[in-house]
C-alpha cells in the first residue's frame, strides 16, 4: 500500500492504518527502536506508542514523508524510554557515546529558553548534512541519527571500522568548524 494511502486511512479513521504502518514500516521502526534501547521489549513499546501518536496527530497533520514521520516519532519514543530507564543506572550503548562524540562540536549551553538558537543549530546542522556526498551522509545519519555502531555502519557500508572512525572525526572536524563560522559554537 502506498503512503499517501496509509495517510488517507489514518484520516478516515481506520484502524486498517495501524495494521498497514506496521506492515510498511515496522521493521524500520524497530532497528531505530532498538538501536537506541539495545532492548527488544523496549524497541516493541516504543513501536507501538508510534502508532498510537502517529493516530493521534494524523487528524491534524499530513506528512510529507511518511517513513520520516514514522522514524522520527519512534526516535522520540525511544530516546525517551533509554532517559528513563538510564535515570535509574548509568548503561553504555551508542546513545551515550553518539552524544559524547558530538557535544566537542554541539555547543552544550543548548536549554529551552534558547528556542531559537537550537532552530538556527538544527537549520546549520540540516544545510551541513546537505551538503555532504552520499557515503558521509549514509555514515553521519547512521551514526547520529539512527546510533548505529561504528561496526555495523563499516558492516553495511562496506568499509572498514577504521575508515568510519576516521570518516566520523573528520566530519565532526567540518561541523564544528562550520558552528563556528556561524557563531553557534
Amino acid at each position: 500500500m502506498e503512503d499517501s494511502q496509509i495517510i488517507d486511512l489514518y484520516w478516515q479513521r481506520s484502524e486498517r492504518a495501524i495494521a498497514e504502518s506496521e506492515n510498511r514500516y515496522g521493521r524500520y521502526c524497530r532497528a531505530i527502536a532498538f538501536n537506541f534501547t539495545l532492548n527488544h521489549e523496549d524497541a516493541e513499546e516504543c513501536v507501538s506508542d508510534t502508532w498510537l501518536s502517529a493516530w493521534n496527530a494524523m487528524p491534524d497533520e499530513r506528512p510529507q514523508a511518511l517513513g520520516a514521520f514514522f522514524g522520527t516519532l519512534t526516535r522520540r519514543h525511544a530516546i525517551s524510554r533509554w532517559r528513563s530507564r538510564t535515570r535509574q543506572k548509568r548503561g553504555g550503548g551508542e546513545l551515550p557515546l553518539a552524544l559524547e562524540e558530538l557535544a566537542e562540536c554541539v555547543p552544550s549551553d543548548a536549554d529551552p529558553a534558547k528556542q531559537v538558537e537550537r532552530q538556527e543549530l538544527a537549520a546549520a546542522i540540516r544545510a551541513f548534512v546537505d551538503e555532504l556526498n552520499e557515503s558521509e551522509q549514509k555514515v553521519f545519519l547512521a551514526r547520529y541519527w539512527y546510533l548505529a555502531s561504528v561496526e555495523e555502519i563499516a558492516r553495511r557500508m562496506d568499509f572498514s571500522r577504521s575508515k568510519v572512525k576516521s570518516m566520523l572525526y573528520r566530519l565532526r572536524g567540518r561541523l564544528r568548524e562550520r558552528l563556528m563560522e556561524e557563531g553557534l559554537c
